[in-house]
């Protein structure tokens, strides 16, 4: 068993707090080498990264659900940094990975391996309302043991707030991230865009990776890809992973997939003094108010 990775403390690679074994494996992140064809998937955590993976392999195999389902998500669209004890890394996944790959990453834009912006690669990047980020990954922390212990959920708010969380501050990777989109091939799209009418942010992928499929193979996608649908997939709800890793007990890995379920977490006084600090980070940037 694994017991004795449980519950360690972040450690901190660039001032950018990351689990101890990521931190480890930092040469082989920052020296991987993108291939042209490459397709970056980068988000801050808990913000519908696996839907867009789903989505965009979907796509990458023309909506074909049955080759889609002949393996996890993660093995499909590897984790660039991952790495774990008793799991390949990332960096080796990919490394046996034909091209075009499609990579995942969840790292602000000034840890990016360089290769990807020499190389032009194509990037998506998807951004959700920082309130049900917050609450989506309280439950993450407590049922992914990798993780510190969160803490009460107002513990964990605070530290949300002083990005004092895996990954550091949401206001400083959406931000980042917003303005490397104006100079770089990056599509950037909203969770709640894609809530609200998956199929038009489903065509604006479609569009940006340059395919053209029929409307029969975009409903296909749009079914596959419903939350309902990939909850009960086990090749996208993460209950392929190992119970040591994840415990589906504590918290299932695809929860709710829903917009506002910060109300149901969220005080009067924590949203009140959260609206306030939103305001106060987000000063003078163009990015959309998402509160």
């Amino acid at each position: 068993m694994m017991e004795h990775l449980y519950r360690q403390d972040l450690m901190h690679i660039h001032g950018i707090p990351l689990y101890w074994s990521f931190v480890d494996n930092w040469p082989q992140v920052e020296s991987f080498q993108a291939m042209p064809g490459d397709l970056l998937i980068t988000t801050y955590p808990k913000s519908g990264t696996t839907w867009i993976s789903e989505i965009v392999d979907m796509i990458y195999k023309d909506g074909d659900t049955e080759k889609c389902k002949q393996d996890a998500i993660f093995n499909r669209v590897p984790f660039l940094e991952m790495s774990c004890p008793g799991f390949p890394s990332g960096t080796d996944q990919l490394a046996a990975v034909p091209s075009p790959r499609i990579v995942k990453t969840h790292v602000p834009v000034q840890l990016l391996p360089a290769s990807f912006l020499d190389q032009d690669c194509k990037m998506i990047y998807v951004a959700r309302n920082p309130k049900d980020v917050a609450v989506s990954f309280y439950h993450f922390y407590l049922m992914a043991k990798m993780h510190p212990d969160p803490g009460t959920w107002d513990e964990f708010l605070q530290k949300f707030m002083a990005g004092n969380v895996a990954y550091g501050s949401w206001y400083d990777h959406v931000k980042g991230w917003w303005e490397k989109a104006k100079t770089h091939r990056i599509l950037f799209l909203f969770y709640e865009d894609m809530k609200e009418d998956p199929e038009r942010e489903i065509k604006k992928v479609i569009q940006f990776l340059e395919k053209d499929l029929k409307q029969e193979v975009v409903n296909n996608i749009l079914h596959h890809t419903s939350f309902q649908e990939m909850k009960k997939n086990p090749t996208t709800n993460y209950e392929m992973m190992p119970a040591w890793a994840m415990d589906h007990g504590v918290s299932p890995f695809m929860r709710k997939g829903m917009s506002g379920d910060w109300k149901n977490y969220f005080t009067v006084e924590q949203n009140k003094i959260f609206d306030a600090h939103y305001k106060e980070q987000m000063q003078g940037s163009t990015f959309r108010c998402l509160i």
